[in-house]
């Protein structure tokens, strides 16, 4: 008896090691719905979870990035797909991506790329297609909806000067002052000596900047100041 129990574990343990993990970044439920019943298909695919945008997304990663693969919308609220892929890139290097998407115009397909997406397929893709996809993709390879595979290679011929987006920011000329003193490198017993506040207040401030810029370092917070010409890089 205990001899099949052990049989029967280690085929589950085999099984295990040869799924497929999946997370997928999804805002739209119907949508995200769709996807799920595409990959339910295939038995050798395991959804962990999903995310309704890459802020969601990033912290579940945290608590688990056990994920062979993810599956990324562009157009999310709070952190669109693109800014995702950056972050899964550089913190998860091991982790493959796919953009999934209704948009297929130059600057999306080429910021995606410089992102470090793996692959890029339209949301229309048939099952089959899709998965076939993502083997592709843990095979080292860059699969792609045919007419994106056209563009990106155009794309890379000719790279192009795409103007960086702008987002409306509204900090206070005091949190613009904290912030351009921060990028300087001071601390926040310095820029309160220069501005006449006590290091609680400039602590205050500095709060208040990270919920406007939706960032959680003082690093991301310049980094984002300096790309929407806030302060001077």
């Amino acid at each position: 008896m205990k001899e099949k129990e052990h049989k029967y574990a280690f085929i589950k343990i085999i099984k295990y090691l040869k799924m497929i993990r999946i997370a997928i970044a999804e805002d739209n439920s119907f949508l995200l719905k769709a996807i799920l019943e595409k990959l339910s298909i295939f038995s050798d695919l395991e959804v962990k979870f999903w995310a309704f945008n890459g802020l969601e997304l990033l912290e579940k990663l945290e608590k688990d990035s056990n994920v062979n693969l993810i599956l990324m919308d562009i157009e999310m609220p709070k952190m669109n797909g693109i800014e995702t892929v950056a972050k899964v890139s550089q913190k998860y290097p091991q982790i493959k991506t796919i953009m999934l998407t209704v948009f297929d115009d130059d600057e999306n397909i080429f910021r995606a790329v410089q992102a470090g997406a793996n692959g890029y397929f339209l949301k229309e893709v048939d099952p089959k297609t899709l998965y076939q996809g993502i083997l592709d993709t843990l095979d080292g390879g860059a699969a792609m909806t045919p007419s994106v595979a056209l563009k990106a290679l155009k794309l890379l011929r000719n790279p192009p000067k795409f103007e960086e987006p702008v987002e409306e920011i509204s900090l206070t000329s005091r949190e613009i002052e904290i912030l351009d003193q921060t990028s300087k490198g001071l601390t926040y017993n310095q820029i309160g000596e220069n501005l006449f506040i006590s290091p609680k207040t400039v602590r205050k401030h500095i709060e208040n900047i990270y919920q406007k810029l939706q960032v959680h370092s003082k690093l991301e917070a310049v980094q984002k100041a300096v790309k929407n010409r806030i302060i001077e890089g």
